[in-house]
């Protein structure tokens, strides 16, 4: 299964990263280009450690019960909903939040599974290491399809 711990993997994502540009068209979707760098980048730093989300008390409810279909090989359906504090409106620039993807992805890799979160997803609870890498390559895949890369 793809992840971000599997170096042919993250040469992929990274080749399909770079291949984006400013004005790249989304083909589902509210957010921008730069938005959606910067909602993949906020949720890749929480598989750092480096951004810490509150469970959503929904998600103590059923989110063990749908954690099985997150991270299994199915593509993530379009429009799914989105955690709020992954939500941007506001105006990001392109440059900053791509060059900080590559960065962020780089050091996810580097970093492997020992020094990987081990705070619960806000709504799915405990993820596995393995389980944080193939749910960002999914989350990744997802939005570069989005935007045709």
């Amino acid at each position: 299964m793809n992840n971000l711990y599997n170096q042919s993997d993250v040469k992929a994502i990274l080749k399909r990263v770079e291949k984006l540009t400013p004005n790249a068209e989304r083909k589902w979707g509210k957010m921008n280009v730069s938005q959606m760098l910067a909602h993949l980048n906020a949720f890749l730093e929480v598989g750092l450690n480096i951004n810490f989300q509150k469970r959503m008390f929904i998600g103590r409810i059923l989110g063990s019960f749908f954690r099985p279909y997150y991270v299994n090989k199915k593509q993530f359906p379009k429009n799914s909903p989105t955690g709020k504090n992954f939500i941007f409106n506001d105006k990001k620039d392109f440059e900053n939040e791509k060059n900080k993807a590559i960065r962020l992805i780089k050091e996810f890799y580097k970093n492997g599974p020992e020094q990987c979160t081990k705070q619960p997803h806000q709504f799915f609870g405990n993820l596995t290491p393995n389980e944080w890498a193939i749910a960002q390559w999914k989350h990744f895949d997802h939005h570069l399809r989005q935007f045709n890369c």
